[in-house]
């Protein structure tokens, strides 16, 4: 399932290469929707030694979102499209990404080839400079390339470039949000925001907990969790959750899961997927998974606290 915009689009910036002519990563310094800017990149051509790459001004059009993309360069717009808030997840194709980004040395002097890093670090030392590296991935920390208004991030390193973060978002310290993925509207993030997971606004994902993407074992299903929903502690959800609905602490909710209905009924859990105004919990005497109609709410989101 997918809703692609068909809308092209375009960036200019520096893209850094490795020796042996591989993209490494592009920071668009500017960079939208629709017809191409005759704007060229303010970027001048550089060389770092230490790491073995040289930057070079990039220009990037993409015809159309909803074809799949055809280089790294191609990969780096549609994720700045996405961090930057001009699409949201699910609206441009990133069908084989992985197989277009190299993996990366990501550190304090920028990315290099990470079967290099060890003699990056050996001429770091030379020079005076110890080598931070900061992960070895093939995405890099969205704040290194956007920093989104209205929000706020206690550790970056766990937000990736691609995450989509709405105005009002706060991602606490072991909050997670991968690419293709993130918020619609002011929600707490202290949970695991997988791949293709999209969370609506005024919803609070609970520390510990987590949401299934699309990526582990295949799967093809998107979750999303709806308005004014909260995920407690430790809690995992595999199905999509309406508005107004609660996932109590602890408590892991798969499509397979038999759930029991309050008339004694037994059901998979994929059935109610999507459903609004809904509570699921385990039955701590029987260890049953149960659910009930919601009538009530479960609180709200402090609003002091998305006031970014």
């Amino acid at each position: 399932m997918s809703s692609y915009v068909t809308d092209s689009a375009w960036g200019t910036g520096a893209a850094s290469y490795s020796s042996d002519g591989a993209l490494l990563d592009v920071w668009f310094e500017r960079f939208g929707l629709g017809a191409p800017s005759a704007v060229e990149a303010d970027v001048s051509v550089s060389r770092c030694d230490i790491r073995d790459v040289e930057t070079r001004p990039i220009q990037v059009a993409i015809d159309s979102l909803a074809n799949d993309p055809v280089d790294a360069g191609d990969v780096y717009l549609r994720l700045h499209l996405l961090s930057g808030r001009h699409i949201r997840p699910h609206q441009a194709s990133l069908v084989g990404i992985f197989g277009l980004l190299s993996n990366n040395a990501w550190t304090d002097l920028g990315p290099t080839r990470a079967d290099r890093i060890e003699e990056a670090r050996a001429m770091a030392r030379r020079k005076g400079h110890m080598l931070r590296v900061d992960s070895v991935d093939k995405f890099p920390r969205m704040t290194d390339y956007i920093v989104p208004t209205g929000v706020r991030i206690a550790d970056a390193s766990r937000v990736r470039l691609g995450a989509h973060l709405a105005s009002g978002t706060t991602v606490m310290h072991e909050g997670f949000v991968n690419y293709n993925a993130g918020t619609l509207g002011n929600s707490m993030v202290e949970g695991r925001i997988a791949a293709g997971v999209v969370v609506g606004d005024g919803s609070d994902v609970g520390g510990g907990s987590s949401i299934m993407g699309t990526l582990s074992g295949g799967g093809k299903e998107i979750v999303s969790i709806g308005k004014r929903c909260l995920l407690g502690a430790n809690a995992g959800l595999g199905i999509s959750l309406g508005d107004d609905c609660v996932v109590a602490a602890g408590c892991y909710v798969t499509a397979g899961s038999k759930v029991t209905l309050p008339s004694g009924e037994i059901v998979k859990a994929a059935e109610l997927s999507g459903a609004d105004n809904m509570m699921f919990w385990t039955n701590t005497v029987t260890g049953t998974l149960e659910v009930k109609p919601r009538n009530a709410v479960w609180g709200s989101l402090n609003e002091a606290l998305h006031q970014n």
